[in-house]
């Protein structure tokens, strides 16, 4: 059957700005990850607890239509319905009137980059197939027309087109191959099957050629996902007008823009959304490199969240241990430099490999532009270049960039530095050749004008940029290189994980002073381990010699292993993790190696050595060895108590909006997708009966956010607070306004070593303090930092009288 026509512009009232006024940023968020097990009314039934807990804003993942299935909604198929694997529309509406009946707003996901890859789902798709670039809804997709003799390429086939015509059957109107649909340009179904294929606006054909053959913009290197033209107003308007509409009705309040790196204009779509939204609350999904800075220019709140991730995450990461654990793991695993063993290495092999492979077809298209550009421009310094010049200076140039993309000419001054051009170069033998990459670096910087030409160049340079990064780096390099796997995390820096006080500090008053609602997060539907897991693997910078022992016992040689970097990161894995299904550890090691790329792949499996990696974590990490492991985690059990109370409570009460990640609130021991996406089981009541000290923490902050909103919003200050005394250093502090403050133990292990506080002091603001997290005890002045730290390994204090004279 045919799907339904979708409307190529919505009514014009769907883009106009929002009547409503701009609503209040939230206090605090709590994602739930919406799928078909749990729906808006599974949401709704857990309403009363989640508003018992003290955030503002429920957080949905994307609720537009989707591909049916999908776990996760990324994958839009219609931005004009609400999903009905959900509820629909309805569904969501009821969903909003039971949160607000509970004093809670809702912030929504939305996917402006990309739509599913699904002709048979998304109807706007099958429509160009069916008519060609002439449709009107060609300009929905970013479809490079002048390639592949003006046919979509569709990478679907399970082999050579030969070798499989017998499963392409034409039905009516519609090709059909397994489960997938076309439909048949008008007038061909009649014609013999071969002809038949030749007369079709696309091809399909065998799903490894994506990998050079591709003709459409997609997401990252996933085929199943095409990039969509939203700088086209139209396209906008179409793509936006239900989410929009659910604004501007109060259905919803807020909005979390998915991957707007991958976006021909990030700042132009942000603005668009804002004047069409009112200026609702809006946080983007921007990763930013270590000393990156969120473009000023862009009207939004600020990031996702990673960036504080980070922060957070290498205030518990011992430098000194790390270098010692660093010093174990390549002894242990004796990685090549390139392949685990030198971080800035294994990025840059990782950016070459992926170049040249995952993202062939789009540095194909990238040299076609910069070709078509040369040959064709006035300029004689444009002149005279050979596309394999052009691609080598492009792929030099596109390895050496340390942040996901440049915004501007200005940016690509700065990202695409003379230092690298230098280097760059140097990968030419002949010097006249080597000028390509002075060419492309300028046409970058906007010297040769801002015709449409250039602004293509300069915008698929930059998209392809990003996917570069975000695959090199996130999917690549980070299960590559595993000394400390909590540090291989989006937006961390694995060269340099930890983070010291003062750095922590300096990032709060910066984000307090500029973004002061921007989003954080410890934990989200993307973090390859929840932050609990992470902060039980930070202990072992404090204790790399027990950790090397602990090796030297459960991981002997010859004993099923099937490389050293997968061990070490198995036997990691379980540490942080503690005990779990072997099948999820399996699971997860599974995805680990194939996203290495280093012995088997996604797309080149190596079953031999894929059953070894089962044996192996079977018999070693999930078997009697592995009780060694949990013996060590268990004796570390104060210190990991220690880094994931003070994890939680420092993102509860930092700057910015935390956003809690579902069933974060308690203990959340997950790893790599799907594991972390797990529906999870949401007590009845509005509180769960004995739900640990992890919730009892959780609860006291979002309680005294809810209590004390003039501390932590845009108009809150941020002080540091330095301890005083010989382990002032283990003690991180600092106070909300005058009226709030929070102290965390650091690195409690050597803390503990060194003889523990020993008379260390903090000197708090003026005024009596009560301890939210022990009723009854109260502080002033100078308190001693082991009475702040009797009963937990942190402490949140709210001021209870006016300042003394």
């Amino acid at each position: 059957m045919t799907p339904e026509r979708p409307d190529p512009v919505p009514s014009p009232a769907s883009s106009a700005p929002t009547d409503a006024p701009a609503s209040p940023a939230p206090s605090a968020t709590y994602r739930l990850q919406l799928q078909p097990d749990f729906p808006f009314e599974a949401a709704a039934a857990a309403v009363p607890y989640l508003a018992s807990l003290g955030v503002s804003h429920l957080h949905l993942s994307p609720v537009l239509e989707a591909v049916p299935g999908s776990l996760h909604g990324y994958d839009v198929v219609d931005h004009g319905r609400v999903r009905a694997e959900l509820g629909g529309e309805e569904g969501l509406r009821a969903l909003s009137r039971t949160a607000r009946e509970h004093g809670l707003g809702l912030v929504v996901d939305i996917v402006p980059n990309h739509m599913a890859m699904s002709p048979r789902h998304n109807r706007a798709l099958w429509e160009v197939l069916r008519e060609g670039p002439e449709s009107p809804w060609a300009r929905w997709f970013d479809i490079d027309w002048q390639a592949q003799g003006g046919r979509v390429l569709l990478p679907v086939l399970g082999a050579p087109v030969g070798e499989v015509l017998a499963d392409l059957r034409v039905d009516g109107d519609v090709l059909r191959y397994h489960e997938h649909a076309f439909p048949l340009r008008e007038g061909t179904a009649d014609l013999p099957l071969p002809r038949l294929l030749d007369a079709q606006w696309y091809r399909p054909v065998w799903w490894r050629l994506a990998r050079t053959e591709l003709n459409y913009r997609r997401f990252f290197s996933i085929s199943e996902l095409i990039g969509v033209r939203v700088e086209d107003p139209e396209v906008f308007d179409a793509t936006h007008g239900t989410v929009l509409r659910l604004l501007r009705e109060g259905v919803i309040d807020g909005l979390r823009v998915d991957h707007p790196d991958g976006l021909a204009d990030p700042g132009a779509y942000l603005e668009r959304l804002h004047r069409a939204s009112g200026g609702r609350w809006t946080v983007v999904e921007k990763i930013l490199a270590d000393g990156e800075r969120l473009p000023a220019a862009w009207p939004v709140a600020g990031t996702t969240g990673y960036d504080a991730l980070r922060h957070v995450d290498g205030l518990f990461v011992d430098p000194a241990g790390y270098g010692q654990l660093l010093d174990h793991y390549r002894r242990f695993a004796a990685p090549r430099a390139d392949l685990g063993g030198d971080w800035a290495a294994t990025v840059r092999h990782a950016a070459y490999q992926v170049l040249t492979h995952e993202l062939a077809t789009e540095t194909d298209r990238l040299t076609r532009v910069a070709h078509r550009l040369c040959a064709t421009s006035p300029e004689p310094a444009l002149r005279d270049r050979a596309p394999w010049a052009l691609r080598t200076a492009l792929r030099e140039l596109l390895v050496r960039l340390e942040v996901y993309r440049p915004y501007t000419t200005a940016d690509a001054a700065a990202v695409v530095t003379e230092e690298a051009a230098a280097e760059a170069r140097l990968a030419f033998a002949v010097p006249e050749e080597a000028g390509a990459v002075d060419v492309v670096r300028d046409l970058l910087l906007g010297r040769y004008g801002d015709g449409p030409d250039q602004v293509e160049f300069r915008t698929r340079f930059a998209q392809t940029a990003s996917a570069l990064r975000a695959k090199s780096v996130e999917d690549t390099a980070f299960y590559r290189y595993v000394p400390l796997l909590s540090a291989t995390e989006v937006g961390g820096d694995p060269g340099r994980p930890a983070v010291s006080a003062r750095e922590f500090h300096t990032y709060c008053a910066r984000v307090q002073r500029d973004w002061p609602t921007t989003g954080t997060v410890v934990s989200t539907h993307d973090t390859k381990r929840s932050a609990d897991v992470r902060a039980a693997l930070a202990v072992l910078t404090q204790c790399p010699a027990r950790w090397e022992d602990v090796l030297a016992e459960v991981a002997r040689p010859g004993e099923g292993a099937p490389d050293g970097q997968a061990a070490w990161a198995a036997w990691q894995t379980v540490f942080g993790l503690g005990p779990a299904d072997g099948e999820r550890v399996r699971e997860a090691l599974l995805k680990h190696v194939r996203e290495a790329g280093m012995h088997t792949s996604w797309t080149e499996q190596e079953p031999a050595y894929e059953e070894a990696v089962a044996r192996f974590v079977a018999a070693g990490p999930c078997g009697v060895p592995g009780e060694r492991v949990a013996a060590l985690r268990e004796a570390l059990g104060p210190h990991v108590r220690a880094n994931v109370l003070g994890t939680a409570l420092v993102h509860l009460t930092m700057p910015g909006v935390p956003d809690l990640y579902q069933g974060t609130e308690h203990e959340y021991l997950a790893l790599v997708d799907p594991d972390n996406r797990r529906p999870v089981d949401f007590p009845a009541g509005v509180r769960e009966p004995d739900a640990g000290e992890k919730a009892a923490v959780s609860r006291a902050a979002l309680a005294l956010r809810t209590r004390r909103p003039e501390a932590f919003g845009d108009a809150a200050t941020y002080e540091p607070l330095p301890a005083d005394g010989p382990a002032a250093e283990h003690c991180v502090a600092f106070a909300r306004s005058g009226r709030v403050v929070t102290a965390v133990t650091r690195l409690s292990l050597r803390l503990a070593e060194e003889g523990g506080w020993r008379g260390t002091t903090l000197a708090l603001p003026p005024g009596r303090w009560a301890d939210a997290l022990v009723p009854g005890r109260l502080f002033e002045g100078h308190a001693r930092v082991a009475d702040l730290f009797a009963d937990t390994p942190v402490a949140l204090l709210e001021r209870v009288d006016e300042a003394r004279g």
